[in-house]
């Protein structure tokens, strides 16, 4: 499947020495690549399929975190 070659090639690649731009895009693919996948899941259920969505997510989140820096209060 197309789509999950795509999900590994994104969850391996590098992620240093990105500019904000590319972060953006990088968490809009992930989201669009999550979602994708998420409509074949609620087809089949298969755990793979799951356990692909849950580490993209970690990655996104991780660029998120970097992107949205650090709370205002501290």
């Amino acid at each position: 499947m197309e789509l999950l070659e795509k999900a590994l090639e994104f969850e391996h690649r590098k992620m240093s020495n990105m500019s904000t731009s590319d972060r953006v895009a990088a968490t809009r693919e992930a989201k669009a690549l999550i979602l994708s996948i998420n409509e074949i899941y609620k087809e089949t259920k298969d755990a793979d399929l799951m356990d692909i969505m849950k580490r993209l997510t970690v990655k996104k989140k991780k660029i998120e975190k970097r992107l949205n820096g650090l709370p205002k209060d501290l």
